[in-house]
């Protein structure tokens, strides 16, 4: 797998046993904390392993740093990087550091899948029904906290959801069977979505209603504080949406709002759908049961 179906990491089968998974991802800083940061960037790039439904073995580190700033605050951050690729039960192999205006870290990763097992996002059935394991609002949210408008406790409860893995979602959507998986990241909650329903050949109806925010999202959204990735998400991807005109204008771009580290989109059957949000829940993850998939072309409807 690779440029040719695009999807989460790249694919390399070796035999017929084994694959090897290979993706990578980096950025700036979202919040103020050294150490979250790293936790943060590290779990966003384990993501993609995990949406192909696979396991992280080793990771790369990847760092822009600026001369003359306080190393601690970079060894912070490759700290804050390091336990979490060790909570994956992966480690850190190495590293390539370069002089940068503005500090930026993340990795890249290896892991690995069986060829049969791979999870792609093109695998959506008709009637399947969609879960999402994470809260959504981070990037508004973050954005606030840039912006010097962000309560404390916001900031508290987004860190945590950026730096929670989604390793026992994973493992938990490979145990039902799921169909079909990604990672909510950077083109937001209805970009992903388009991209599974586009490659599956569905049309998803998405209940508005059932989705759940981070505290303080649609405080921030109220106040116009939103990323700019989520105005090139509202450009593109809108084409493709339907709202019911009882959806507001600030929730409506809510849904296009970029996330970092968000949970996985995940596809499966109907019959076992609620018995797979309980597992989750359990398991610690806040998912939920936030739509359906529809014979269609790539189009998302969203009602109240």
């Amino acid at each position: 797998m690779g440029l040719g179906s695009p999807d989460d990491s790249a694919v390399y089968r070796l035999n017929d046993e084994q694959a090897i998974i290979s993706t990578t991802d980096f950025f700036p800083p979202v919040v103020d904390d050294p150490y979250a940061f790293g936790a943060i960037a590290a779990a966003n790039a384990l993501s993609d392993v995990y949406a192909m439904g696979g396991t992280p073995t080793l990771a790369i580190n990847l760092v822009a740093f600026p001369d003359g700033l306080d190393l601690t605050i970079l060894s912070e951050i490759l700290r804050g990087g390091a336990e979490k690729v060790r909570e994956a039960g992966a480690v850190i192999a190495g590293g390539h550091t370069v002089t940068d205006k503005e500090p930026k870290y993340g990795l890249s990763v290896t892991g690995i899948v069986h060829p049969d097992r791979i999870i792609t996002k093109g695998g959506i059935q008709h009637g399947d029904v969609l879960v999402l394991t994470k809260r959504l609002g981070t990037g508004v949210i973050t954005t606030a906290l840039k912006r010097g408008q962000a309560e404390a406790s916001h900031i508290e409860k987004a860190i945590a959801y950026m730096s929670r893995l989604n390793k026992d979602a994973a493992q938990l959507a490979i145990y039902y069977g799921a169909h079909a998986m990604t990672d909510i990241t950077g083109y937001s909650l209805l970009g992903h979505a388009h991209e599974m329903a586009h490659l599956s050949q569905v049309d998803l109806v998405l209940d508005y209603g059932a989705l759940l925010w981070i505290d303080g999202a649609h405080h921030y959204a109220q106040q116009d504080i939103f990323p700019g990735g989520m105005w090139r998400n509202h450009d593109y991807f809108g084409q493709w949406v339907h709202f019911d005109a009882a959806i507001n204008q600030h929730s409506r771009y809510l849904m296009f709002d970029p996330q970092t580290s968000g949970g996985l989109l995940i596809a499966v059957s109907p019959a076992i759908a609620e018995e797979f949000v309980t597992a989750l829940i359990a398991g610690g993850d806040e998912a939920a049961i936030i739509g359906s998939a529809i014979a269609g072309h790539g189009n998302i409807t969203i009602k109240p």
